[in-house]
């Protein structure tokens, strides 16, 4: 039964994804578009994001350490992903759907803007927010920078979270 309140929270570990992880991050992130993401695209938007997650060239930049994936995982499985590119720019972030409302969406962004902070020397985190995830974004602290817009069939509101000494 729903009672509007979130279930407990599993024994969630946190750490960085390695190269063998790839692509249960990766099944992860798409699966999680189409259920939540994808009915908010046209064909066009579908397509660019799968284009985007199966690019050679990303997975070649996460193999090199040039996009830094974070990895959730409940045990063996992997259960949450965050990922960074282009300085701090909030690539991906996706949850499983039976562990969301648990708080492993805001941890993984709490953790990757704590290593922006503190080991890249940013001040703030930036993210193209897809329509499903705007009111999350908003909730922990993001602010949007400019209205919402299409690009390629992929619809964004463009929000930043400035880091504050102490936080995050």
């Amino acid at each position: 039964m729903d009672n509007g309140k979130a279930s407990p929270k599993p024994s969630i570990v946190y750490g960085w994804a390695h190269p063998e992880d790839w692509t249960d991050c990766m099944s992860l992130v798409w699966r999680t578009f189409m259920e939540f993401e994808a009915p908010d695209y046209g064909t066009e938007g579908v397509g660019r994001f799968f284009e985007f997650i199966t690019d050679d060239g990303l997975h070649t930049a996460f193999l090199k350490g040039n996009y830094p994936v974070l990895a959730a995982r409940d045990g063996e499985k992997i259960v949450g992903v965050g990922s960074l590119r282009s300085g701090n720019h909030l690539s991906l972030l996706f949850v499983q759907k039976e562990y969301h409302r648990m708080g492993i969406g805001s941890a993984i962004v709490d953790r990757l803007c704590r290593y922006l902070r503190d080991v890249c020397h940013e001040n703030s985190m930036v993210v193209k927010a897809a329509p499903y995830a705007a009111d999350f974004y908003k909730k922990i602290g993001f602010l949007p920078l400019e209205p919402e817009k299409t690009v390629s069939g992929i619809r964004v509101t463009t929000m930043e979270l400035i880091f504050t000494e102490g936080e995050k």
